[in-house]
């Protein structure tokens, strides 16, 4: 089933590190079954705060999203967005 993770930024905290993450996620993708649906693009915003941005990847399975958000190779490029930004993630399943 599809498994889809959706990062929301808050607040920038420090753009360099942000910039820094930018130029190395994409590597962190190769070898894994990923597609990105949608990246910082024009929103509408319908209920709530709006976010400083979007980013919704799509895997084919949960365990598929876990191998990539939690392998060490994403981990290690996470902590600039860490240091660069408050975000949200989280990891949710299609129907």
């Amino acid at each position: 089933m599809a498994t889809y993770i959706v990062f929301t930024k808050e607040s920038t905290q420090d753009q360099a590190e942000l910039d820094v993450y930018q130029s190395k996620v994409g590597d962190t993708f190769k070898g894994h079954p990923v597609k990105i649906l949608a990246a910082y693009g024009p929103q509408q915003v319908l209920e709530g705060d709006a976010p400083e941005g979007v980013v919704i990847v799509e895997f084919p399975s949960t365990e598929a999203a876990r191998a990539w958000y939690d392998s060490p190779a994403y981990q290690q490029v996470a902590q600039h967005r860490f240091r660069g930004a408050r975000y949200r993630a989280v990891l949710v399943e299609g129907v």
